[in-house]
């Protein structure tokens, strides 16, 4: 129920992504790197998740503090994956975030204040993780 920690980083297409301007959305920001494996066998599975909503209710970043991006650019590529990538190259939105192990999915409300984390690789398509992104996006009684 704490707040979200502010950020402002640079997409991999060198669009600059605010954190102020992501209010009023459901925020799930997965943090990653090419060289995990777990974050390999997870990744598709939250590509699949981002496709069924509308980016207008929810938006889906991943956060990379891997410097190469050529080979990030291949790692998601091979996977083909249309998720964003944020280069987190300073590590300051990681440790913000208190990222400690990869992959690490942070889930914000609308209301900017943190709901959910997940350590680990998990089935992001999943029933259970579709309900649970959908509630979020639910009007607050």
């Amino acid at each position: 129920g704490s707040e979200a920690p502010v950020f402002s980083l640079t997409q991999l297409d060198g669009q600059e992504v605010q954190s102020k301007d992501l209010r009023g959305k459901v925020v799930v920001l997965n943090f990653w790197a090419t060289w995990c494996g777990p974050c390999k066998e997870e990744m598709p599975a939250l590509d699949r998740l981002r496709r069924q909503f509308d980016q207008k209710d929810v938006a889906f970043y991943t956060i990379t503090t891997d410097l190469q991006r050529d080979g990030i650019k291949a790692f998601m590529g091979h996977l083909g994956i249309g998720l964003p990538v944020l280069l987190d190259e300073d590590k300051d939105v990681s440790s913000a975030f208190l990222v400690r192990g990869l992959p690490t999915t942070v889930l914000v409300g609308r209301d900017g204040k943190l709901v959910g984390r997940a350590v680990g690789p998990r089935a992001w398509d999943s029933p259970e993780a579709v309900a649970l992104v959908r509630a979020l996006t639910e009007p607050v009684p």
